[in-house]
């Protein structure tokens, strides 16, 4: 591919000052610098005015050019041109803006933590007790990390400060480019005599046994946030939050919509026919329900207060009863008869009159 004309590369004009080709390299080479323009091509970019730079600001390679175009400066690239150079000193000078911090108190780590519980106890409320493997404070040394009855030293190699700064002179000008210091990791302080029970980090691991008290009204996947609960924080930071997640047991026969709960109660043809009083499960106990007579299949009953308490206010939900009317199976010849004796009382009561049945049939012969 054939290379674009320098000066152009640079936006400048073939009798440029040095001065002017210096501030048009400063302008590109930020532009398209990788670290500031994310754009696929921005590395190419890049590149070329480098490339273009090092040429122009060369007074020789600048001549050479000027009179013979590409070919008149393939001779120094024999000889070893390098770009790299270039390059760090605008990684020192882009990326390294970033200067470094002192590290000071940091927070500790969450942890995550995972509760089953049964139907009843989401719904009514419990206490659990879980057991947790997390980082505390040593207990020797009180997190310090120095062995008790000495202190950590200022570190020599920054001063306490917890920072390297490092001068570059370059093009630009001088440039401090600070970094974390690396024999103190950054706290300003070197541990001289380490605690012997936690080797100098301060830290230790411990098995704690935590009580967890689980509101009336949560449901599956809910979670429960303990704060302070969590790995202990690093150079005096608070500790992290123990996040607890239920997973909740199905019930044997109850289901739940929201707050409310779902029962399905199975009646004979006769409860439903001639109506009947009975008793049906809920979370607190049993309660009676009157079921009237002819009552269908489907038809939904209504237990006020019966369901599971509001998670975040007073009160609580419903409990709906969902009749379902069971056909029997299996007839001793008594019952049999007897149900055959009520069939033909009944007779044909319950069809459809005889004007409107043709119409009825008609629509299926159709």
């Amino acid at each position: 591919m054939l290379k674009r004309d320098y000066y152009e590369v640079l936006g400048i004009d073939r009798d440029a000052s040095d001065e002017a080709i210096k501030r048009a390299f400063r302008q590109l080479a930020f532009k398209y610098h990788p670290d500031h323009n994310r754009d696929e091509r921005a590395g190419e970019e890049f590149k070329e005015v480098n490339e273009a730079y090092e040429v122009l600001s060369d007074p020789d390679k600048r001549a050479a050019y000027d009179r013979f175009g590409h070919g008149g400066i393939e001779g120094f690239w024999e000889q070893g041109f390098d770009l790299g150079g270039f390059g760090d000193i605008f990684e020192a000078f882009f990326s390294g803006a970033a200067a470094a911090t002192r590290r000071g108190p940091q927070r500790g780590a969450d942890l995550y933590y995972s509760i089953t519980t049964s139907f009843e106890e989401a719904a009514l409320g419990c206490e659990k007790e879980i057991s947790i493997l997390r980082t505390e404070n040593c207990s020797n040394c009180q997190g310090v990390g120095s062995k008790p009855g000495s202190q950590p030293k200022r570190c020599p190699s920054c001063n306490g400060s917890g920072q390297v700064r490092r001068v570059h002179q370059s093009l630009f000008g001088r440039f401090t480019h600070t970094t974390t210091c690396e024999q103190c990791q950054g706290s300003g302080r070197i541990i001289a005599d380490p605690c012997p029970q936690c080797q100098g980090t301060g830290r230790e691991k411990y098995q704690r046994n935590i009580k967890v008290n689980i509101p009336a009204g949560v449901d599956n996947g809910a979670y429960i946030r303990l704060k302070g609960e969590g790995e202990a924080g690093v150079r005096g930071g608070s500790p992290g939050t123990l996040y607890i997640t239920l997973s909740v047991k199905e019930h044997e026969f109850f289901s739940r919509q929201n707050d409310d709960i779902l029962y399905e109660l199975p009646i004979n043809v006769v409860q439903a026919t001639l109506g009947t009083e009975v008793e049906v499960p809920t979370l607190n106990g049993k309660a009676k329900l009157k079921i009237p007579p002819g009552s269908q299949t489907g038809q939904v009953f209504r237990l006020k207060k019966q369901g599971v308490p509001h998670l975040h206010r007073n009160g609580r939900g419903d409990q709906l009863v969902t009749l379902f009317v069971a056909t029997p199976q299996s007839l001793t010849k008594k019952q049999r008869q007897l149900l055959q004796e009520l069939g033909d009382s009944l007779g044909p009561t319950n069809m459809p009159r005889a004007d409107k049945w043709k119409g009825f049939s008609r629509r299926f012969s159709a």
